[in-house]
């Protein structure tokens, strides 16, 4: 299968325009092959997940960002169906808690970490603290940070040292032996607005859809324009981007599933050997079964 991951990678801290970026790409995959090429690279995922596990020396952290109605929660469902969920821990952020309210942006995200040999997948993520909050700065004022006045003390260079924190934190986990992958489910507004239309028509769908929604989605300039700080400012050699088309759901699980496998395939894991006392023990064992 051709290699697509570097289509939608993002490594450097340049200034990036999502209008250059085409929301319904789909690499020369079509349709009908979608199952197919998504049912390997999701047996794929399992057998490097167990390696993962095994070896138990590094942990993925996989990020979800994207606007409502983008297909995040889908994205999670399909591309990692096969993973033993002994290995694997979801988090889904919504608001923060009063309790979180009075930690540091970056606490309650800590508590979240995966640990070693295991999958953590943040569906939302620190990221809302730099977009949700940017494009809502006086969601900022709640954190009761002693320099921040008023939203007026909101400023570039508050925006700066908060992209610095994300990369530092993320810089440091990476150190540690955690494997950072962040996905942008890049959506078009007109996806959106049929994605919200169904979702109003169908009733089984309508828990999924807020008249919030609708309040947010005019605000959707902003939001690109936050997507397009963030990502600038926090996509580094050890924590890329990856700003994948999301208006065909079965090409963006492709896409996603085809960044999983190649990262976790750079790892060149293995399972574990056991020791040769050990391996001489298993044989001895062995024996003693075979002749009950």
């Amino acid at each position: 299968m051709q290699n697509i991951t570097n289509n939608f990678k993002i490594t450097s801290n340049k200034k990036i325009s999502l209008n250059n970026f085409d929301t319904s790409y789909t690499a020369g995959f079509k349709k009908e092959d979608a199952d197919e090429v998504l049912a390997d690279l999701v047996e794929q995922t399992a057998e490097l997940q167990n390696m993962l596990y095994a070896a138990n020396k590094h942990s993925l952290l996989i990020i979800f960002q994207a606007m409502d109605a983008a297909g995040k929660d889908s994205a999670i469902k399909h591309t990692l169906s096969g993973v033993n969920p002994q290995g694997c821990q979801v988090f889904s952020f919504k608001q923060p808690s009063t309790e979180e309210y009075d930690h540091d942006f970056l606490w309650r995200h800590y508590k979240a970490l995966p640990e070693r040999g295991r999958i953590g997948i943040h569906n939302r993520s620190h990221y809302e603290n730099v977009l949700v909050s940017k494009v809502h700065p006086e969601y900022v004022m709640k954190e009761n940070i002693p320099a921040i006045k008023s939203v007026k003390d909101i400023d570039k260079k508050f925006w700066a040292h908060r992209y610095e924190s994300i990369r530092a934190f993320e810089n440091t986990l990476c150190e540690n032996g955690t494997v950072i992958i962040k996905f942008f489910l890049h959506l078009s507004k007109d996806e959106q607005k049929e994605r919200f239309l169904k979702r109003i028509d169908d009733t089984a769908k309508n828990w999924k859809f807020s008249s919030a929604d609708i309040e947010e989605r005019e605000h959707w300039k902003d939001y690109m324009k936050a997507y397009e700080s963030a990502i600038s400012a926090t996509a580094t050699e050890a924590a890329p981007w990856y700003i994948i088309p999301a208006d065909k759901k079965w090409f963006s699980r492709i896409a996603i599933s085809s960044v999983i496998v190649e990262r976790l395939k750079a790892l060149e894991l293995k399972y574990p050997e056991v020791p040769q006392e050990e391996f001489d023990r298993l044989q001895e064992s062995k024996k003693a079964l075979l002749e009950e």
